[in-house]
């Protein structure tokens, strides 16, 4: 199985989604006087302890698989959390994206009433989740990264490239 990077546009699109469905929630409470925009303090949190958790994952499994096969401690990363890790990292980059725009939709849509104690609360709320989102949108492209296995030493191995245009340039300069 190869894993392929999240194209860039896939986090665009994400913001972007994120963007109108938090436009649209802060539209709907101003509408109908049902309020449901702002996050309580314990998602920030959370969503921080997860980007760390899933980078120190990355880093991990970055440096299991770039240490010589020899000289490899005995420790928890095997294939099966690699690939868990690399899924973790590439939900969190596209989750904190869509997180980022729904939050900040709410921000767009309520900067408005920012007078407004409730209001006042709520941006800030947002505004510190929306921060945190858009870490773990980093964190989730750089964990994707780091997951990524060094090319091995076939003929594909830029090593083994060099040498082979190296030998052929000293057969010809010989012939």
């Amino acid at each position: 199985m190869k894993a392929r990077r999240t194209p860039w546009w896939q986090y665009v699109i994400a913001v972007a989604l994120g963007l109108l469905a938090g436009i649209g929630l802060a539209s709907y409470g101003e509408s109908s006087g049902l309020s449901l925009i702002g996050a309580p303090w314990i998602v920030a949190i959370l969503l921080a302890v997860l980007g760390i958790a899933v980078l120190v994952m990355a880093l991990q499994v970055h440096k299991y698989a770039n240490t010589d096969p020899k000289k490899r401690p005995h420790s928890f990363v095997n294939p099966t959390v690699a690939v868990y890790t690399l899924v973790l990292a590439k939900a969190l980059g596209l989750a904190g994206a869509a997180l980022a725009g729904w939050y900040g939709g709410q921000i767009l849509m309520s900067v408005g009433h920012f007078e407004a104690p409730f209001y006042h609360d709520a941006i800030i709320e947002c505004a510190v989740s929306a921060v945190v989102c858009v870490a773990d949108m980093i964190i989730g492209i750089i964990g994707e990264w780091l997951c990524q296995l060094p090319p091995n030493e076939g003929p594909e191995n830029p090593k083994i490239k060099a040498a082979a245009r190296r030998q052929s340039a000293a057969q010809a300069y010989k012939q």
